[in-house]
């Protein structure tokens, strides 16, 4: 048996523009100075209190990054109620990785996010994935990554080991939870984070299509 969890934002779905979009209006909203697109694709993986904190510089998360994460999460809400809204796309290939991996008895698929469980839930109903993830831990449930306890959680639920389970992700914190859990480590290339970045942070190899994936499972 094996345990594939993989990330949202960046290796599943392509939501940078939604995130920076929300991200840009709320430091402006608190009066800084508007961000990068490459600084919101640099936090893309960490919960959200810790990338505004990031992003401002600042050492820690403090009273006014808090008030940054709640103003960002009403924005986001009002973002998505907007009539003209849809959820991010998947990227090109996905959705024909996710249902292969799902027709094997042997594999066991799950979700390990910064995102908040309701936004995981709205991904995964919009696309249909919801029978697929059969485990998933987000920011509501766990700290933030790079710690290991999203996936040692995902193990402890489905009943396989860390050595059993593969991380895919697109960010640093994506390879850096899959080592530290004991986890196999894939990089997807096509989100926030280089080639040379994943490797050095201990992506264990990096692939360039969805469909390569596959070579590295099953």
């Amino acid at each position: 048996m094996k345990l594939v969890l993989f990330d949202c934002d960046g290796t599943l779905v392509d939501s940078a523009s939604t995130i920076h979009e929300t991200m840009r209006r709320t430091f402006l909203h608190f009066n800084k100075p508007e961000p990068a697109l490459s600084a919101t694709k640099s936090i893309m993986g960490l919960t959200l209190d810790i990338a505004i904190a990031r992003m401002d510089n600042k050492p820690h998360v403090d009273d006014e990054a808090l008030a940054m994460m709640a103003y960002y999460k009403s924005l986001f809400t009002e973002v998505r109620q907007a009539p003209d809204y849809r959820e991010p796309p998947l990227f090109d290939g996905i959705r024909g990785v996710v249902e292969q991996l799902a027709a094997q008895e042997a594999i066991l698929i799950g979700a390990v996010t910064g995102k908040s469980r309701r936004g995981l839930d709205a991904i995964l109903d919009v696309h249909g994935f919801r029978p697929h993830f059969i485990v998933s831990r987000t920011a509501d449930d766990c700290p933030s990554k790079p710690h290991p306890a999203m996936v040692t959680e995902c193990c402890d639920e489905t009943g396989l080991r860390p050595e059993q389970t593969i991380v895919i992700g697109d960010a640093i914190y994506d390879m850096q939870m899959a080592k530290s859990a004991g986890a196999k480590a894939i990089g997807v290339s096509w989100g926030s984070a280089s080639v040379e970045q994943l490797v050095a942070t201990g992506a264990d190899v990096v692939v360039h299509q969805p469909h390569d994936l596959l070579d590295h499972i099953l």
